[in-house]
């Protein structure tokens, strides 16, 4: 079994006798509609459509292969796929094997899959030649970063690729039902062990990976889907990335296919690719991030028609303007939906049935009866009620801990095993919060985290660069941007050279800074420690003008 902080048995007991947990595998969620409803449509992706007879066998058929190729129950993998219906058939597929599997974003790089690589030692990579790590037309540079990833990992000796024309290696030809195969020959992970890890958007330069287990995932993906009112007749576009916690449970994929009906697959939130997808399949609900929001707004003026099916869009992930969500009901023609969540459990939402004035200035209140919330001041002491503090929270779905990260955990989480997100939030007499900020050194752009220590140790690695600090500054479209500040050996180094050399370390787009500053020394607090707050205000679109 795969080693992970579980729940206290006081906790755990609670947490049965209550309903919440109730020890069925996550493949039960799939499960249930395949044999209630086989042949109602479950997935669309482009021209193909699957039914939930088809999604069950298939994922079967692949799990099959898995036995048969010797990946074990408790062991690893490494998956990364973009938004295709095989993202769904490889989630349920390693479920049905027993194997833990991380699911990478796609626009992840060579830095952080081999990080996930390093952590969990997996035995399976999952992939895309579409990502142009493992494109073919880089002749030999996918082997080599296969073979990279397999000196990282001795136990990474199987590979499937989506989009690789080889049978042996292909993930296509894995999926489809072969005759003699046992329609039913496996066991899924018992449902108080981890079932996949989800990523950390934390705030330190190493990626974190959070233990889901079938239990606790579950119950979030039924409490969300009872929340949201969602039934067989419930089609969602899933236009933000699928591996994201947001997508996938909240109540995302997983909730419909627990509800019956059916996830429509957008490659990317471009307001007019998901417009002609809502109305050509009469999509009831979707989730974006609040700068995906501004694009779909910008988008909206003569094309309401076509979002006349589209019900309710939940937004969430980052800061959402009042101004902004006010706009969503009169110009998408949809009721707003705020939700608060993360990765490492807690989730909130704003019920279908608040009034206006909580739709449009708070982020929700926990699902769950039995969720725990603290608001704390730096001391851990209780703030007055509608004060700004530090959200603590424990619960039926809430993790207990960071995957093999003792030294993190013991200041993550408080002795009596409340977590500390970060999060800065002030919270009503009736349990809704209102999200202010963060107090980790993390930046939020567009709903991708940014650890500041990350990039910033990349940056010293740089031989002209002896400082270097990223600060947020505010952006009307992705909330907040990046900014590095640096001090520098080299007056002549550009910008464009540093952004190449942080990718030839290999990291995601998403953390490219945005501007860099140089500088003659970087302010320091009282204390000795960089004084990013001054920077901040120093360096904002109102008092300085980008170096680009």
């Amino acid at each position: 079994m795969i080693p992970f902080s579980r729940w206290p048995d006081q906790l755990a007991c609670q947490y049965r006798e209550a309903g919440y947990w109730d020890d069925q595998p996550l493949t039960a969620l799939l499960q249930r509609s395949a044999e209630q409803t086989p042949d109602a449509i479950a997935l669309i992706c482009g021209d193909r459509q699957f039914s939930y007879q088809q999604l069950d066998q298939q994922s079967t058929a692949l799990a099959c292969v898995l036995q048969q190729r010797g990946i074990q129950p408790g062991s690893t993998a490494l998956v990364q796929l973009p938004n295709v219906a095989e993202f769904y058939l490889v989630f349920f597929a390693l479920l049905k094997r027993g194997v833990a599997a991380v699911n990478a974003l796609f626009n992840h790089q060579r830095l952080e899959l081999s990080e996930y690589c390093r952590q969990l030692q997996p035995s399976l990579l999952i992939a895309s030649r579409e990502h142009g790590l493992f494109s073919d037309q880089q002749g030999n540079a996918s082997n080599d970063f296969i073979a990279h990833l397999q000196s990282i990992s001795p136990t990474l000796n199987t590979v499937l690729m989506l989009g690789d024309e080889r049978a042996d290696s292909s993930l296509s030809a894995q999926l489809v039902p072969q005759p003699g195969q046992h329609s039913d020959p496996l066991q899924p992970s018992p449902a108080d062990q981890v079932a996949f890890f989800q990523l950390s958007g934390g705030s330190t330069g190493t990626p974190k990976l959070i233990p889901r287990t079938h239990n606790d995932y579950a119950y979030s993906v039924r409490r969300s889907a009872e929340i949201c009112q969602l039934s067989s007749a419930s089609r969602y576009l899933c236009a933000l990335p699928a591996a994201h916690n947001f997508p996938l449970s909240s109540p995302g994929a997983l909730g419909i296919f627990y509800a019956g009906g059916c996830v429509v697959l957008a490659r990317s939130p471009e307001a007019g690719h998901c417009f002609k997808l809502i109305e050509q399949h009469k999509v009831t609900l979707t989730g974006l991030v609040p700068s995906a929001v501004n694009l779909w707004l910008q988008a909206a003026p003569g094309q309401q028609h076509r979002l006349a099916s589209l019900k309710l869009l939940q937004v969430g992930g980052a800061s959402f303007a009042e101004s902004m969500a006010r706009r969503v009901p009169a110009e998408l023609g949809c009721a707003l939906q705020q939700v608060f969540g993360m990765a490492e459990g807690l989730v909130n939402y704003t019920r279908l049935d608040d009034n206006e004035a909580r739709i449009f200035t708070c982020q929700g209140r926990p699902m769950s009866p039995a969720d725990e919330v603290r608001v704390v001041d730096h001391n851990g002491q209780p703030v007055a009620e509608g004060e700004t503090g530090l959200l603590m929270t424990r619960g039926p779905y809430t993790f207990r801990g960071y995957f093999n990260a003792p030294a993190h955990n013991a200041s993550a989480f408080d002795a009596e095993g409340f977590y500390c997100s970060g999060d800065l939030v002030q919270q009503d007499a009736d349990g809704y919060l209102r999200v202010v900020g963060r107090d980790k050194d993390q930046i939020n752009r567009g709903g991708e985290k940014i650890a500041a220590e990350e990039i910033e140790n990349l940056l010293l690695g740089h031989p002209a660069v002896s400082q270097a600090a990223l600060i947020s500054i505010p952006d009307p479209l992705l909330g907040e941007k990046t900014c590095a500040c640096l001090v520098s050996s080299d007056p002549t180094l550009r910008p464009v050279q540093l952004r190449r050399y942080l990718r030839e370390l290999g990291i995601a787009e998403f953390k490219l800074p945005d501007r860099f500053q140089q500088l003659d020394s970087l302010p320091l607090t009282a204390v000795g420690k960089t004084d990013k707050r001054q920077l901040q205000q120093q360096f904002s679109p109102a008092a300085a003008v980008s170096s680009q």
